[in-house]
């Protein structure tokens, strides 16, 4: 395919609803536990999107076969014969780590390629290692490999994580539902997709208790007794905080569905610290604003603190607020590569180590940015809408890996945005 770009005309308003998708970062998990059911598992609600296409062939690679029919897909794991992920597709995808828990749990050894994906963060994976380790798995690293062998079988154990890593958390939590006895995890991930997978692990036989809160306990069971089950995705809860960030900008009201409004709890507290108001439904939340947006201060933090994946949407926010915004990263290190783009349009951020000092302008004005990262290109898009003029984001492959059909979601709230081929000259 020719490389693409998202053409957006400025000062228009969103209004109208918009249905969420499956949660990426739940769905891509799900798809590696699949690996322990050791059948046919069905997973529902599951979104096109470029990760999801990636991780499907990591699990080809591994002798599984991967059918999509609409948002569901029919992974049979029941002739998986290799323990190896190559490089060319882990490079492309950190989540791509996630297979290594499961891989252990099946088959005791693993050899699998050091993790990609977005240049937000370092990203170690020490703590899955060390975790690893504590349950009785012993790794080499060989030329950008990781091999992980079991050769005294797996034991439960208590393991405090020094950071409550999600994806540490899964790892943990996959490799730990076949190991002798009882492992806690304490200090663990608390996100709503964490809840997601122990739930898959609970409907294919595994026993784990406490998911969602900070110590989670697994009874280690016997391999044979797992079974593969049918699962259903929960909602994406950033996808649905883009959306709503493009009804708090341009006032809509925009409504999103198919999301618990739990999971955005301390999102939506701050869309209304800034002047939006918000409506709460049992799957559903709306944004609008009469208003003009006052700044604010927010800090990112794990779970259930303000989630890292709409800091740049929330920045964005600051840059047409009235005063003085300051937005802290606690969690990756390079994810204010972004307001340098935002800065071309117009915006006043400054940065200090990982405080960003947002002052309010009276406008934004189109320009050509480039994608820096997942989220910080979805929110170019956003603030195309509200800039004077064109804005033409480029590097759109990014938003491809976790937002699907974004322009044309987009253009169903009255986005004037579309996806034209990038022609020589424009890169």
């Amino acid at each position: 395919m020719a490389e693409e770009m998202i053409v957006v005309e400025g000062n228009r308003t969103l209004r109208g609803e918009v249905a969420v998708g499956g949660a990426k970062n739940s769905a891509l998990k799900l798809m590696a536990a699949s690996l322990v059911g050791q059948g046919l598992v069905r997973l529902h609600n599951v979104p096109r999107i470029s990760d999801i296409e990636i991780m499907a062939q990591v699990l080809r690679g591994l002798g599984a076969t991967v059918e999509r029919d609409g948002h569901s897909l029919t992974i049979d794991t029941s002739a998986v014969d290799n323990c190896e992920t190559p490089y060319e597709l882990v490079s492309k995808m950190r989540a791509s780590i996630s297979v290594l828990g499961p891989l252990i749990a099946r088959f005791g050894h693993a050899r699998v390629s050091m993790p990609g994906g977005c240049r937000i963060g370092a990203r170690k994976i020490d703590m899955h290692l060390v975790g690893l380790e504590a349950l009785g798995v012993e790794f080499d690293i060989d030329h950008g490999f990781l091999n992980a062998a079991t050769p005294h079988g797996l034991r439960g154990t208590d393991i405090a994580l020094d950071f409550p890593s999600v994806g540490a958390t899964e790892n943990l939590m996959m490799a730990a539902i076949v190991a002798k006895g009882s492992t806690f995890i304490e200090n663990a991930a608390r996100e709503p997709e964490i809840v997601d997978l122990a739930n898959m692990l609970n409907e294919m036989g595994c026993r784990v208790k406490g998911a969602g809160s900070s110590v989670i306990e697994i009874e280690g069971v016997e391999l044979a007794s797992l079974h593969p089950c049918e699962h259903t995705t929960v909602g994406d809860r950033i996808e649905a905080g883009t959306f709503l960030t493009g009804g708090a900008l341009t006032g809509g009201p925009v409504t999103v569905r198919g999301v618990d409004p739990s999971f955005l709890r301390m999102a939506l507290m701050k869309f209304e610290a800034m002047g939006c108001d918000v409506e709460r439904g049992p799957d559903s939340i709306t944004v609008s604003r009469t208003r003009p947006l006052a700044a604010i201060d927010l800090q990112t933090l794990p779970h259930p603190g303000f989630p890292t994946d709409l800091q740049a949407q929330f920045m964005l926010l600051g840059t047409c607020a009235s005063g003085v915004s300051v937005i802290t990263e606690n969690v990756f290190e390079n994810r204010f590569m972004f307001a340098a783009e935002l800065m071309r349009m117009g915006a006043d951020i400054t940065i200090e180590d990982h405080h960003a000092i947002v002052r309010g302008v009276e406008r934004l004005q189109g320009a050509d940015v480039s994608s820096t990262d997942l989220r910080a290109g979805a929110t170019l898009v956003l603030a195309g809408l509200i800039a004077e003029g064109q804005t033409r984001v480029h590097c759109i492959n990014h938003i491809d890996r976790g937002y699907e059909d974004y322009a044309g979601k987009l253009q169903s709230l009255g986005a004037a945005v579309k996806r034209v081929p990038v022609v020589a000259g424009q890169e």
